[in-house]
């Protein structure tokens, strides 16, 4: 699906009550413990670390784990951006026996493959023990087109990937990579793992996404608090992702965009739905305390900015769609500088007497 997506009507199903491992209706915060690989932590995160930290991934992961009980069993939005990603199985004519998809929306991923790619082993990866836990019992409870894919699950961290080298087929990420702290070294770690001609699928979310709030957000502070503090985590904009694929050594990369627009009944329901999908600020040098009437301002100045006439309020939501080679002999090469043996003057001319 491409365009722009209008969805309506989230205010009575956004949080999920009937696909719970117990049957009441309430909801518990299970802690859970993430590992990744043998490299210690102390030893690459400690003061003298070059690394620039921007994201805290220790709060992400408890939003993941938060997410993995307040998301709904089929969220339009997220169904939509994961579709029109694996979409781009069916351009290849190869298959892709062993994958590995990795953390933001797995589970819609694993659920709408419907045999795209002809994968016969799946690697599922997540920083959080409690989405793991999900995707595993929705495997068990859904009797799918899924069903004859051997399916294995990693609590794991994509900056730091558990996965041997040269070891899959594909790589698949979708609306998670944005929450790395080095985007490029994670899309590397990516590539090293894919087998020569493998392939690199991916979706993050860009710098336009949620513009309203932004905006929202900006006003309210300024007015209420005059100054403005870090709300909405910053993000990469489309220029960079050809950048990115490049500067990771992937090979054939391409590179398109997609604007989806969500509507809302009022700014409360779309912060809800940010929590659902784990999309929530996980900014290091985020403001913990946000006022009141900061809140109740950013609410007020969304409505009276963005409403349509039925009252609903927008969210524009902007994805990338990444796409890259592992490089292999057999793929196509462009040819050595200055090796044309046509000029382009010669085409115009000819075109030109032809017209």
């Amino acid at each position: 699906m491409r365009g722009t997506l209008s969805l309506c009507q989230r205010s009575s199903q956004l949080l999920l009550r009937g696909r719970r491992r117990a049957t009441k209706e309430t909801y518990t915060l299970i802690p859970s413990v993430s590992y990744c690989t043998n490299i210690d932590n102390n030893t690459i995160d400690g003061p003298q670390s070059p690394r620039v930290k921007i994201f805290d991934r220790e709060l992400k992961r408890k939003q993941r784990d938060r997410a993995a009980w307040l998301m709904r069993p089929s969220d339009p939005f997220v169904d939509a951006v994961a579709d029109n990603l694996l979409d781009r199985l069916e351009d290849c004519k190869k298959t892709f026996p062993t994958a590995l998809c990795l953390g933001g929306s797995s589970e819609a991923v694993r659920r709408l493959l419907h045999g795209r790619g002809s994968i016969e082993k799946l690697v599922m990866m997540d920083t959080s023990n409690d989405m793991v836990q999900l995707c595993k019992d929705a495997e068990a409870a859904q009797q799918d087109s899924n069903q004859n894919i051997e399916t294995s699950f990693v609590v794991g961290d994509e900056e730091f990937l558990p996965i041997k080298e040269s070891s899959v087929d594909l790589v698949i990420s979708c609306l998670g990579l944005h929450w790395t702290n080095d985007l490029p070294g994670a899309m590397i770690q990516c590539k090293l793992a894919l087998k020569p001609d493998g392939l690199f699928l991916a979706a993050i979310l860009g710098g336009e996404t949620l513009k309203e709030l932004r905006i929202a957000c900006t006003v309210a502070q300024m007015e209420r608090e005059g100054g403005i503090s870090p709300r909405i985590s910053p993000l990469a904009q489309v220029r960079d992702a050809g950048n990115l694929l490049t500067r990771a050594g992937f090979t054939l990369p391409g590179v398109d965009v997609d604007e989806y627009v969500v509507r809302y009944s009022n700014a409360l329901e779309l912060i809800e739905h940010l929590r659902a999908m784990g999309e929530t600020n996980a900014l290091l040098q985020r403001n913990n305390v946000l006022k009141r009437e900061t809140a109740l301002a950013t609410a007020a100045i969304y409505d009276s900015m963005f409403a349509a006439e039925d009252g609903t309020i927008p969210a524009t939501f902007q994805v990338i769609f990444m796409t890259g080679w592992r490089e292999h002999p057999s793929q196509q090469k462009a040819k050595r500088r200055g090796s044309a043996t046509i000029s382009f003057d010669d085409i115009q001319k000819q075109f030109s007497s032809d017209n």
